[in-house]
């Protein structure tokens, strides 16, 4: 039985970041002070603290692509994950990796599509047609 991960990191903007995680992302806003807010992230809580990003750059070699190290992840099922991807793309989100699939016909075949939250946090959703293939090997 899965359960919900606590993750908390800093954004600049407060304002920005509800609009972005609520409206764009569609997560329900939970506690809030002046200098944080939580958010159900799709069953997990998630923390946003003012305050300066964690640094990141592009050092994660995945494929033919380099991809935003450290990160912040999720596993939809693809019919999620394609709703999420047309919302996103909808709201003229700028892509470090636009929706795309690698490992096509392989084990552990996946969609995938990186962005950053106006603060500079990236942002990695994952959808997998067979949910199995999430751990395969």
């Amino acid at each position: 039985m899965l359960t919900p991960f606590h993750l908390a990191y800093h954004v600049t903007d407060l304002d920005k970041a509800r609009r972005f995680y609520g409206d764009v992302l569609g997560c329900k806003e939970g506690r809030s002070t002046d200098t944080w807010v939580d958010f159900d992230f799709f069953g997990h809580q998630l923390s946003l603290h003012v305050g300066t990003p964690f640094a990141n750059d592009l050092t994660g070699k995945v494929g033919d692509h380099m991809v935003p190290m450290p990160h912040l992840g999720l596993v939809l099922d693809y019919n999620d994950w394609r709703l999420l991807a047309d919302r996103l793309a909808q709201a003229g989100t700028e892509w470090v990796l636009p929706p795309s699939v690698r490992f096509e016909g392989e084990q552990g075949e996946q969609w995938t599509m990186f962005f950053r939250d106006p603060s500079g946090n990236p942002i990695e959703i994952k959808g997998f047609r067979d949910m199995s293939g999430v751990f395969a090997s």
